[in-house]
């Protein structure tokens, strides 16, 4: 089962590219950029020698002038070559990747694609606001918060940040107007419809039921970082996008940093970590090439019909792997040479129980009225080491079930599962799995709010 969180960016991010002193290339200012599929970005992408620290990247660009030329345009709103270049150093920096001739283009049409979405972010959370009549976008002194946020996260102090960023030939303001259109959507999402959202026992004991019928597939626990076609404009330029950020992590770019800026999976905004999952979960592709790799390793770009994904296998565990079950039970005694028609009995007085039993929250409560029933909790046990009696009927229960009445040597039983995991798996509580659900939610919430924008927008790309 996949554990997905909400798929707005956290900013508090650690910032590799500071670290790297990656330099960035800038688009040129008397020109318009080259088209995002261009076979020949600028001369200035090239890497530096190998065996030369990179330089350090000239300072931030001049605001926009007479010569700036516009490259898109989003409901009117111009986003200028300026602008893009800026963007383009910026998600250098923080996805810790180093610019080259080879993923230029693909840097480009990410920076590019990036800022149509924050214009028609910023577009419709100011036009809340009218109607609303209330703040909505983020205030300066908001910014200033999460900028001293991310700071400390990097060991240093907001003042510090930002030089570093001008050092690597981003404005601060470049900086602050992309924190203002995420924290401010996300506080959207959040506060619109989350609220809304009640995850019932019904989702939940799914969820559990579904955890439990993993427990004898082959496991394994995967960063992920998706390339949506739709996104960049085709299965193409998705597979090239894919194919520059493998070359890029295997240089070493953080994977959780790629992962927030790159990947469209709900993951994204917890660096892709997508946690202990099973065969089904991803589509085929990604199963068969989870299948053939080795635990620590990075897989090639995944071609699907939706995109490309880039998987990086953390552990990996067989199937058949230790099921441990956690169960109740509500039993009537049986002596051993009891008449036939006291067992009869006991067992009747169970059948009438068990239709009043739904799960573990009451069931103790509800059995032990019962006269001559005892009711109480097995505690979680090994699948392998439980009785004949219970051992088949425990497996095949799903989470929440209450079994027909088994025959033991004591006596009649009732059992109840409570919860199924397997080996190596992090229990969660019922807690955890309902934020768990409530996060994958408000995730799709958010990527069909912002498609719906996007189609009804008008968006010029020059």
């Amino acid at each position: 089962m996949r554990l997905l969180t909400l798929g707005v960016r956290t900013l508090a991010w650690t910032i590799p590219g500071l670290i790297l002193a990656l330099a960035v290339p800038a688009v040129a200012q008397d020109a318009p950029p080259p088209p995002a599929d261009a076979s020949a970005p600028a001369a200035d992408a090239s890497p530096p020698p190998a065996d030369t620290a990179a330089p350090a990247a000239p300072p931030a660009e001049a605001p926009p002038g007479l010569s700036e030329r516009v490259v898109a345009s989003v409901n009117d709103d111009i986003i200028s070559s300026y602008d893009l270049s800026q963007r383009m150093r910026l998600l250098a920096i923080l996805s810790g990747t180093q610019p080259t001739a080879d993923n230029a283009p693909e840097l480009q049409r990410e920076a590019l694609q990036s800022l149509v979405e924050d214009r028609l972010k910023l577009q419709e959370l100011r036009r809340e606001e009218k109607e609303q009549k209330f703040t909505i976008v983020a205030t300066d002194a908001d910014v200033d918060d999460e900028i001293n946020d991310t700071a400390k996260s990097n060991n240093m102090t907001a003042d510090q940040l930002l030089a570093a960023l001008e050092q690597q030939g981003v404005a601060a303001s470049t900086y602050r107007e992309q924190i203002r259109a995420e924290i401010s959507w996300q506080r959207w999402i959040q506060g619109r419809y989350g609220s809304r959202l009640n995850i019932g026992d019904d989702q939940i004991k799914a969820f559990q039921a579904r955890t439990g019928e993993e427990a004898d597939k082959p496991r394994y626990l995967i960063g992920v970082v998706f390339i949506d076609a739709q996104r960049v404009g085709g299965e193409q330029p998705a597979i090239d996008e894919a194919t520059q950020l493998v070359a890029q992590l295997r240089n070493g770019s953080p994977f959780a940093a790629v992962a927030k800026q790159f990947s469209s999976d709900p993951t994204a905004a917890n660096g892709g970590d997508a946690g202990w999952i099973t065969t089904g979960e991803f589509p085929v592709e990604v199963d068969r090439a989870l299948d053939e790799m080795r635990a620590g390793t990075l897989s090639a770009p995944i071609p699907t019909k939706d995109g490309a994904y880039i998987v990086y296998l953390r552990e990996k565990q067989a199937a058949g792997g230790t099921l441990l079950i956690s169960l109740k039970q509500a039993a009537v005694a049986v002596p051993a040479g009891a008449p036939q028609a006291d067992i009869d009995a006991a067992k009747a007085k169970l059948e009438a129980l068990r239709p009043q039993l739904h799960g573990c929250d009451d069931f103790e409560a509800i059995a032990g009225k019962v006269d001559g029933v005892q009711a109480g909790d097995l505690g979680e046990a090994d699948a392998k080491d439980l009785s004949p009696a219970f051992h088949d009927a425990a497996v095949a229960l799903q989470i929440g079930q209450v079994s027909e009445p088994l025959r033991s040597d004591q006596g009649w039983h009732l059992i109840a599962v409570c919860n199924k995991r397997s080996n190596g798996a992090q229990g969660l509580s019922r807690d955890q799995i309902a934020n768990r659900l409530k996060g994958d939610q408000l995730s799709m919430i958010s990527r069909r709010y912002l498609r719906d924008l996007a189609n009804s927008a008008s968006i010029e790309i020059h």
